[in-house]
C-alpha cells in the first residue's frame, strides 16, 4: 500500500547552469507537506531557478526533482501538464493578462482546463476573489489596480484550480507596508484554509519569517542552512544570522570579486580592464 510522503517536493543534487554560469551546484531540499516554506538568498542565487525546475520549464543537468512523487525531468508533455494543473504560481509583479478583465483573467484557467459550465466558472471565480477581498473588483481591468490589488489578483487566479502546491515568486517586491502586510496574511490563511502547500521565494526576511514554518537559506548554488523558522531565527550560523538581521559585515561579501583596485585603475580605459 503506497505511503503518502511528507514531502511534496523533493530535490536531489539538483545541478543548472546558464551557459557557462552555474547558479545550482547541488541543491538538496524536501518541502513539507501542508507548511509554508520559505526559500530565501541574495538576488540572482537561484531561487527563481528552482520554481522552474519545479515547474518543469528547466531540466536539472544533474540530479532530479520530484513532485507529489514524479520526476519532473522525465515526464512527457502531457503527464506534465497534468502535473501542472496541481500547481498554482503567483508570479513576479502578479503577471496578469493586461487585455483581460479581474474575472476574465480568473476564469481563463478553469476554461483552459476544466469543462465546466459558465455558470460554475461564474461562481468559482467570485468566491476566490471574495477569499482575497476584491469581488467587488471583478469588472476591473488590471491598468485599473494598484500594486496590492494586482497582486491579490494574481494570488486569486493561483488557487483557481485548487492546486495542492502554490508557489509565491517575490510575492512582496514593491508593496506598500499596508498591501505587503494583506499579502502576507493571505498566503498564511490561504494555506490553513485549503489544506495546501506554500513555498514562497524571497529576500524580504522579516516577513516571510512572521508566515512559515520551515526556511531554506541558498548561497554559492548550495541550501547552507534549512529548519524550522525559530531555530533558524535563533541561529548562529554566520550565513543565517547575517541575512536574517540584516548585517553588512558577514559571508556575503559586499565587493564582487575582482583583482587589486590599483591595478583596475592602472588599466583603467584598457580593453578587459
Amino acid at each position: 500500500m503506497r505511503t503518502e510522503s511528507t514531502a511534496v517536493v523533493e530535490i536531489a543534487n539538483a545541478c543548472f547552469a546558464y551557459g557557462e554560469r552555474e547558479v545550482l551546484k547541488g541543491i538538496d531540499l524536501a518541502i513539507p507537506r501542508g507548511k509554508v516554506s520559505a526559500i530565501l538568498g541574495t538576488s540572482g542565487c537561484g531561487k527563481t531557478t528552482l520554481f522552474r525546475l519545479i515547474g518543469g520549464q528547466l531540466r536539472p543537468s544533474r540530479g532530479s526533482v520530484r513532485v507529489e512523487g514524479q520526476v519532473v525531468h522525465e515526464l512527457d508533455t502531457g503527464a506534465l501538464y497534468e502535473l501542472r494543473k496541481k500547481m498554482g504560481m503567483m508570479f513576479q509583479q502578479g503577471g496578469l493578462f493586461s487585455d483581460l478583465s479581474v474575472f476574465e483573467n480568473l476564469a481563463f484557467p478553469m476554461r483552459e482546463h476544466t469543462d465546466l459550465p459558465d455558470e460554475l466558472i461564474r461562481d468559482l471565480v467570485l468566491m476566490k476573489l471574495h477569499a482575497v477581498g476584491l469581488r467587488g473588483a471583478h469588472t476591473l481591468m488590471p491598468t485599473e489596480l494598484s500594486g496590492g490589488m494586482s497582486r491579490r489578483v494574481a494570488l486569486a487566479r493561483a488557487i483557481a484550480l485548487d492546486p495542492t502546491l502554490i508557489m509565491y515568486d517575490e510575492p512582496f517586491a514593491g508593496l506598500d507596508p499596508i498591501s505587503l502586510n494583506v499579502i502576507a496574511n493571505l498566503i498564511r490563511t490561504l494555506n490553513d484554509a485549503l489544506g495546501v502547500t506554500s513555498i514562497v521565494v524571497t529576500y524580504d526576511v522579516s516577513e516571510s519569517l512572521k508566515i512559515c514554518d520551515h526556511v531554506f537559506f541558498i548561497d554559492g548554488g548550495r541550501i547552507v542552512a534549512q529548519g524550522p523558522t525559530r531555530e533558524m531565527v535563533e541561529s548562529d550560523d554566520p550565513f543565517v544570522r547575517q541575512f536574517v538581521h540584516a548585517e553588512a559585515d558577514g559571508p556575503v561579501a559586499f565587493h564582487y570579486p575582482a583583482g587589486p583596485i590599483e591595478q583596475s585603475i592602472r588599466l583603467a580605459g584598457t580593453p578587459g580592464a
